[in-house]
């Protein structure tokens, strides 16, 4: 069993439901969880609810996860995704002790000052990387696998996992360069990959195993928590299915004007006065996280959008928007009645671009698809 791979014993576990099979899982991934967790929320007990609840979402995902799934930056991201549920909670006015508590409980080292100004960020940093850079962040530094390990995880040559690791922690210097930290690349990596990972309590991972796969034995508050989470995770790969049924869009021509997020517009070539305000406010709204503005020029079937939708969408991508933005217009098409305009979404933190594809029919918005 402990030789076999994460993917393997998770296909396992699906077709048998062995505590034992999961337990190997748990022990495996308890410290990446929950130390990811601590940083969230600062305080131990809640981070040991969060890991709970990433288990049990992991029990229940068993069946559906694709066989090329790499594991490790998967619960990676859940518990984050599940960590964001738990602050939006009650509780969320614990999140202030989080810096306190970690620089009295992180595990002494010659990097601690330097790791203490890394910790409050490093969460925001990742989330903010394409997900194969974060797999392979995750893989390399957080779960500590030599190059050939990283490549046989992504299934790429080890040249371009040396790459690709190389790539990702240059993006995250970036982003801690531009907050006041400024690292080199192999300090940042060696800090990252001494601190990111600590000891889950012990018995923590036997108490996890047994509830995740027992289910009825998990506490009703680590439920709700795994339901919000799973509906985050469900809208999120959705991102924002909006108004209409969408058909396959082709981009008509490449007419390529910037609309800046700092107001500066240029002249925008084949699209209405009316189209680039919409897709300046749907922007400037979810940078906001401003529900009532974004639907307030939809149809009625734009504005059946629920405010978790679309906080479900804020969650992934307004930390980005944040840093700066340039929407540019790239073409348009009539569909179904509709007027589909794309643009790109391109970051100032050099991240990968986002798309945003607007509907619009009668001056109202029926459709805005962020992919």
């Amino acid at each position: 069993m402990h030789d076999a791979s994460d993917m393997d014993l998770l296909r396992d576990y699906a077709r048998q439901g062995s505590e034992e099979v999961f337990a190997e899982l748990v022990r495996r991934h308890i410290n990446l969880v929950y130390s990811a967790a601590l940083r969230h929320v600062g305080i131990a007990a809640h981070a040991e609810e969060i890991t709970q609840a990433v288990f049990v979402i992991l029990a229940r995902k068993a069946v559906s996860l694709r066989t090329d799934t790499v594991l490790d930056a998967w619960l990676y991201e859940t518990t984050r995704l599940t960590a964001l549920s738990f602050l939006r909670g009650e509780r969320r006015r614990q999140f202030r002790e989080q810096e306190a508590y970690m620089q009295s409980t992180l595990p002494e080292s010659t990097d601690v000052s330097v790791w203490n100004q890394l910790a409050p960020l490093l969460d925001d940093a990742m989330a903010r990387l394409g997900k194969k850079d974060r797999e392979a962040v995750v893989l390399r530094y957080f779960k500590e696998k030599n190059l050939g390990e990283v490549a046989a995880a992504m299934k790429i040559t080890e040249a371009a996992a040396q790459s690709r690791v190389h790539r990702a922690v240059e993006k995250l210097r970036g982003f801690f360069t531009k907050r006041g930290v400024t690292l080199s690349v192999s300090v940042l990596a060696g800090v990252v990959s001494a601190n990111s990972v600590q000891a889950a309590p012990i018995g923590l991972s036997v108490t996890i195993a047994a509830t995740s796969v027992k289910g009825s034995a998990v506490a009703a508050s680590t439920l709700t928590l795994v339901k919000a989470t799973l509906k985050i995770m469900t809208y999120a790969k959705l991102k924002l299915a909006l108004g209409i049924a969408a058909a396959t869009l082709f981009v008509a021509g490449t007419m390529t004007v910037a609309l800046s997020s700092d107001g500066n517009n240029s002249s925008i070539g084949e699209t209405s006065a009316q189209e680039r305000t919409f897709s300046a406010e749907i922007m400037q709204a979810t940078k906001d996280e401003d529900y009532q503005t974004f639907v307030a020029d939809g149809d009625s079937a734009f504005k059946r959008i629920t405010e978790l939708q679309f906080k479900a969408v804020c969650v992934q991508i307004t930390p980005r928007l944040k840093t700066g933005y340039d929407l540019v217009f790239l073409g348009g098409l009539k569909q179904h009645g509709y007027h589909v305009t794309l643009w790109k979404v391109a970051f100032s933190d050099g991240g990968d671009d986002e798309l945003l594809t607007l509907s619009m029919k009668n001056g109202k918005i029926g459709g805005a698809l962020i992919h």
